[in-house]
């Protein structure tokens, strides 16, 4: 029997990228939803998702659609890419401060046993290109272009440990850290779009010349979206009371090979790539120190960057249509 049989979920943001991929593979496993939408609509039609309109800025709405439910999924965020964050730096802590701070409250008040939210490695300081602990998140500042996020990030997680872990009786608070989350449903607008959509699109319209902001060599870790669904399955399952645990792939790439992995695998003819330094960039070199997961919870990433390139780019000429030359 699943651990989820008999449950109600609720999933907030579950137009976004992360909520669809997750939506998905709940009602795959029989699993009945209330899934929360904003402003975008769903075109997931299944007896066992009950849509909801709401504003989670809102304390009415809040208690609204925590009512009745078991396992929270916290996937709302205001969020964007480095340009967005750089023009407007503020522009993502209010909003998120009080979607967190009132689902968290409302989830508590209605009785429900387990809430699961998604933080961010942009809250930990600058480590260089060794790869962080989850203890290490209030050793200094975040780094200085992820300020606000990150103090946001900081601030939602440490009420996550109030609920989980101060609060008599408690309620199960579980924070997952993701690195850069890539794969179908991304957002690929070349405005609000993170560096692996951004680069997929480029390579898959064959954009020549392909412009790609700051010199190349800042590296990441990512990991593909369906596996951090699996992430977030296995701890709502295995977590009791409060902890935190990086998700991710444990591997840095940079910009340049993840660029030309992109073009091995869609054959492009070397286009004139230009590296736009004058373009906002965020770190240059972020790790995260994946043990805790696979220690804990058993978790390990499946699905290689190779592989992940190919599903991504597969779906995004799906939704697209022909690659066409910019």
């Amino acid at each position: 029997m699943s651990f989820f049989s008999g449950k109600k979920v609720l999933l907030t943001g579950a137009a976004g990228f992360i909520g669809r991929n997750l939506l998905k593979r709940l009602v795959d496993e029989n699993v009945n939803v209330r899934a929360v939408l904003h402003q975008r609509d769903l075109d997931i039609a299944d007896p066992r998702i009950e849509y909801v309109r709401a504003d989670l800025t809102m304390i009415s709405d809040c208690r609204r659609v925590v009512a009745g439910v078991d396992f929270v999924f916290h996937c709302a965020a205001s969020t964007s890419g480095a340009a967005v964050i750089e023009r407007t730096p503020l522009v993502h802590v209010t909003p998120n401060i009080v979607m967190n701070a009132q689902l968290l409250e409302t989830a508590y008040q209605a009785g429900v046993q387990k809430f699961l939210w998604i933080s961010s490695s942009t809250g930990y300081p600058d480590t260089g290109d060794r790869p962080v602990l989850e203890s290490e998140m209030m050793q200094g500042d975040p780094y200085e272009k992820y300020f606000y996020v990150g103090w946001m990030k900081r601030y939602s997680e440490i009420l996550c440990r109030i609920y989980g872990e101060k609060i008599k009786p408690s309620m199960t608070t579980i924070v997952l850290r993701p690195t850069n989350i890539y794969g179908e449903h991304d957002d690929f607008e070349p405005q609000t779009s993170h560096v692996f959509a951004a680069l997929v699109r480029k390579v898959v319209e064959h954009q020549d010349p392909l412009v790609v902001w700051g010199t190349g060599n800042d590296v990441r870790d990512l990991v593909y979206v369906g596996d951090f669904v699996d992430a977030m399955m296995i701890s709502m399952e295995k977590v009791q009371g409060f902890d935190v645990f990086n998700i991710g792939s444990g591997i840095g790439y940079s910009v340049r090979d993840l660029l030309f992995r992109m073009m091995t695998i869609e054959n492009s003819i070397h286009p004139c790539i230009v590296y736009d330094q004058s373009k906002p960039t965020m770190i240059p070199v972020r790790m995260v120190d994946t043990s805790k997961a696979k220690v804990m919870l058993g978790f390990s990433p499946s699905v290689g960057i190779d592989q992940g390139i190919h599903r991504t780019m597969t779906w995004y000429k799906s939704r697209n249509g022909s690659p066409h030359v910019s």
